[in-house]
Parts: C-alpha cells; structure tokens; sequence
C-alpha cells in the first residue's frame, strides 16, 4: 500500500482509527494529508523515508495513554517522536501505523535545587534544561552536538551523550527516574530519586531502547554544580598515528578530561571554513581537550597535557585565553556536522564504537576504504571514548553512489566490531543499522532480546522493525539500501 496515494480514512479501518483519533484529540492535533505529514517522513538520516497513516500530536501525558490504548485496541503500530534529530532513521514513520510525535509535551515540570534534579516532559530540548538551571549554578552534563534542538525524550530513547560523555557519561548516567506508558497505555514508574531501587533497574533497560519497549513521558534528570573553571587545550599534529598515540597517553597519564575530541584534516578544514574558531588547516588532526574543576585542578591538568601533547609531536598547542575563545574552540567542533554539508550535496554519518587503542588503525582503514569506494571521508568523534562518527560525502542523486556509501558504512560497522567494538555509541541501531545485528549478535541473543521485545510489547506494534531484526507480517522493515521513498 502507498500511504502518498492513500488517505487514512479510506478503508473501514482507516476511518474507525481516525474516529476514535478524533474524539481523543481534536481535528487540531491530528495531520492526515500527506503534503503536511512530509515534514515527518524521515529523522536526521534522510536516506530512508516514509509516511504514516496519521500524524499526531498529543499535548498531555493523558492524550499519550489514550493514543497507545486506541492504537492496541485496533491492532496499529505506533512510533514516538521527538524532535527528528536522531541519525538511524529510529523515527521513520511506519507505512500502516500513527506518528505519536511528543514536541508539545514540552515543560519544566520543576527544578530542585536541593536535590539537584530537574523533572521534564519528554519534548523538553536538551539545552533548555541548563539554561533553566543555570541560574541555580546547575546544569544538566549531555550535550550532543544537536542539544539546541535535539529532546529529552529522544536523548532517553538513544542514550545520547555528547562531547563531555568522556567525564560525565551517558544520558543513562545522568537520569534519576522516569514515567512511560506501555504499548497498552498501562503508566509505568522507573528508578527513584533515591541511590537504588528495588528489583532489576528497568530503568537503565529502557534507556537506548529505542522507543521498542514503551513511550517516555516524564523524565527526572541528574543536575550538576556547574565547574568553576574550564579550559581547552587544542594541539595539532602531522599524522593521524601521532594523534591517535596521543588520546591513550592522556588517559593513561591518569587524567579524564571533560572532553576529548579528534578532527581530521577534511573536518579541521570544513570546521574552520564555516566557524572561523582558529583551527590550523595544514594539520592531519588536531585534538580538543578539555579540563573543568577548581581553578588549581584545572590549572595544573593544563599544564600537564600540554606538555604531553608536546612531547608527542604536536606542531600546535593552543589552550583558551577566556571563556570566549573555549566557546569559540568548541564552536567549530560543535558545527562540524552542518561544516561538512557545506562540501558536498549530502554526507552519511555513522557511529561505531572502538576500544581507544584502536583509534589510528581504524581511521587508517577507514582511509583505505574511502579510496577503495572514491568517495570522500571527514572524522569527528569523540575519541576519548572510542565513538567514530566517519562523515562519508556522497550525492544522494546519484544511485551509484547511494549503493556504495551503504555498503562503506557497513564495512566501518564491520571493523568496529572485529576491533572489540561496537555498532553503534548513540545514534542507535534503526533502520539503519538492523541488517547488521547479526555481525555483533548470535542468533541466541538476538532471540534473548526478542523475547525482552515481547514481554513490553506483545503485540509487536511499538516502532516494529527497528532496532531488532523481528518479524512480523508486512509490518517488518527490511533495512536495504534502497529503503528511502520520495513518493
């Protein structure tokens, strides 16, 4: 069936699913044509593409449940939405299911500076959350490189991290407790504002589930003291082995740094071309870390990596003046994603996980391996904890093309696992990455995550076919490379 040539209301169960929307919402909140449900066909990777039946968006946590139980009732599929900005297609719309999209569900519910917690709806963008804490010295530690948009619901359902993951960990680390609605609208508490909770931690369960295993509608997040001080040390380096040493030698100097990123010369040169941050152009790589603290701590670990990444070779040590100039190092950083846009008609952004160890003899494969397909590669990652994001240029035009940036990123996904590694650090397994499961699972475990699936979800009608290679009916994704619909 082809949802682009087919309204909702044109069969029987079309028209008794959009009834019962009706009465739940209002003709406001729900979008059945398919010129307005365009905006909703893909996340942020824009190689695969489709449309629901409908389109809608709830405004309270109840409206939520009443959905999920009148998509049960009915035996229809239901994919959770937040902001678009995930990169593993993981809120594609499904061809025969409701788009339950959560952006206005989007309040402070309260902030407790005591505790330290803040307790948000799930559209609640990420940055929001530090900027409304910042006045009681707090603020909230993930920062993906999409924080002003990217929301809490979606960092939940990913695990996302950010740059300052090296330090302060993962969503999964930064969460306190949470409430979701099952796939039959059943309120579940997970967590507890206390140390521990009783029974298995379903909360840490839940969290980069993907949206399989329930939908998030309250979340209470861990706030921290903002530090006293931070400064970058930016260092250059002439080869991609000379920077790569240099990320171990750090850790194994004893120092975590707050954050610590890798840059090669195509992203340096994007980077510097779109936000002017200062970055040297002539270097293979260049490497940002930073320290935060107490004056005195932040001072001393300074000297120290500058003094090792000298020792090491670097062309260029730079460590930020002012909180302007960090700001402004981490700019270039931050836009390097929309920098490389800028360089070719469309880049694929993968995200495979590596023990640091490994760093230069992956980006020397993944040299080979540009060359071997002709098509151009910039990294940015974040290299302290291993998480490759290669940004492989392509023209989406071009079929040819598509073809092979598919099969380039599987085989960097390939080579992450055979290294000790993993598919994916936090963009999730999706659409994108399901054909690759079985690289990294046995049959056994996929089974063991299938029946997790099951216990959640009888009836399979959470996000189907994301995430787990399931099968069931016509309502399975196959993940294929030609997977994107313009209809």
């Amino acid at each position: 069936m082809n949802r682009a040539d087919t309204a909702l209301a044109d069969s029987p169960a079309g028209r008794e699913l959009s009834r019962r929307l009706r009465a739940c919402l209002g003709a406001d909140c729900i979008i059945e044509e398919v010129e307005s449900q365009r905006p909703f066909e893909c996340d942020g990777l824009t190689l695969y593409r489709d449309l629901p039946r409908a389109v809608v968006l709830p405004e309270t946590a109840s409206q939520v449940q009443q959905v999920l139980q009148i998509c049960d009732a009915l035996d229809v599929p239901v994919v959770a939405r937040g902001a678009g900005t995930g990169l593993c297609a993981g809120a594609m719309p499904h061809p025969e299911g409701v788009l339950l999209v959560m952006t206005k569900l989007d309040k402070i519910v309260e902030i407790d500076p005591l505790a330290r917690t803040a307790r948000v709806q799930p559209g609640v963008s990420n940055l929001s959350i530090s900027e409304a804490a910042a006045r009681y010295g707090l603020y909230y530690a993930p920062d993906p490189s999409s924080q002003i948009a990217c929301s809490i619901g979606g960092n939940v359902s990913e695990n996302s991290g950010g740059v300052h993951c090296l330090k302060y960990g993962l969503t999964v680390h930064n969460i306190l407790s949470m409430k979701v609605m099952t796939v039959a609208g059943e309120e579940l508490t997970l967590g507890s504002l206390g140390l521990d909770s009783p029974g298995y931690d379903l909360m840490a369960l839940f969290t980069g589930s993907e949206g399989l295993l329930g939908v998030v509608t309250e979340v209470t997040v861990r706030l921290l003291p903002s530090p006293e001080v931070a400064r970058v040390v930016m260092a250059a380096f002439d080869s991609i082995t000379a920077a790569g040493d240099a990320v171990g030698a750090v850790i194994g100097a004893g120092i975590i740094p707050a954050g610590l990123e890798m840059m090669d010369r195509l992203a340096v040169q994007a980077a510097e071309d779109f936000a002017h941050a200062g970055y040297p152009r002539d270097a293979a790589a260049i490497l940002l870390c930073e320290m935060d603290g107490t004056r005195e701590e932040v001072a001393q670990h300074v000297d120290t990596v500058a003094t090792l990444f000298q020792a090491l070779g670097a062309t260029a040590v730079t460590i930020s003046r002012d909180e302007a100039h960090r700001a402004l190092l981490w700019q270039g950083r931050k836009s390097a994603f929309p920098a490389v846009g800028r360089i070719a008609p469309d880049y694929y952004c993968m995200d495979g996980t590596i023990p640091r160890g490994q760093v230069t003899f992956v980006l020397n494969e993944i040299y080979r391996l540009s060359r071997q397909y002709g098509l151009p590669v910039a990294n940015v990652f974040h290299a302290g904890d291993g998480n490759l994001h290669p940004l492989i240029l392509f023209d989406a035009s071009d079929p040819v093309q598509v073809r092979k940036v598919h099969e380039f990123g599987g085989d960097i996904l390939d080579l992450s696992v055979r290294v000790g590694g993993c598919l994916t650090g936090e963009h999730g397994i999706g659409v994108e990455k399901l054909g690759r499961m079985t690289s990294q699972f046995s049959a056994l475990e996929l089974a063991q995550l299938e029946d997790i699936k099951h216990a959640f979800d009888p009836s399979l009608n959470l996000n189907p076919g994301k995430g787990i290679p399931i099968l069931k009916r016509c309502q399975e994704y196959r993940a294929l490379p030609d997977r994107h619909r313009h209809d």
